[in-house]
């Protein structure tokens, strides 16, 4: 099997297929241009802060599994949207930074997946504050264009997701909205 070429990745959002107007650019040359650019982490640290604050609308970064989200932490407020990168189905280390930009950071900019987004880890993907996919497997493209997200109709873990006041475990149990 080939890898899919860029025009057969499309972006899905819980509202459904849009346009992508973000880029993802190797450097910081990109910026001279219009558009709005996903730097690799060390283009983006290595810009100047001035840049960043007056850029932030164009400026997004792409953090891979093994780049360290401590950092970005203190940038957060200079970003419109993380891109956390899932380059093989069995490394979950961006599942993990994904949930904490959203609860221990509380980052209010987009997150995005991107790489191999597969039909089992969307809807783990949903519930830990992901809002923004870029998908290519075939298969997960077509469920998604007949509107299915999947997902199990029961969880026990708490998430992102804000969960009902009740007894005790109040957040096990919950079908999901």
């Amino acid at each position: 099997m080939t890898e899919p070429t860029k025009s057969e990745t499309r972006l899905w959002t819980p509202k459904g297929f849009r346009e992508d107007d973000w880029v993802h650019a190797e450097g910081v040359e990109a910026l001279a241009g219009n558009g709005r650019f996903i730097l690799p982490l060390q283009a983006f640290l290595g810009l100047d802060d001035d840049v960043r604050k007056s850029a932030k609308e164009r400026i997004g970064v792409l953090l891979q599994p093994g780049d360290e989200l401590d950092k970005i932490v203190g940038l957060l407020d200079q970003l419109s949207l993380v891109a956390l990168a899932f380059p093989a189905f069995n490394d979950g280390r961006s599942f993990s930074k994904g949930e904490l930009l959203r609860s221990r950071h509380n980052f209010k900019g987009a997150i995005r997946a991107t790489g191999q987004v597969l039909v089992d880890q969307l809807p783990h993907m949903l519930r830990l504050g992901f809002d923004e996919f870029e998908v290519s497997n075939p298969v997960l493209l077509k469920r998604l264009e007949e509107g299915r997200t999947g997902g199990l109709p029961l969880y026990y873990q708490p998430a992102v997701e804000p969960e009902a006041k009740g007894p005790k475990y109040s957040w096990r149990r919950k079908r999901p909205g």
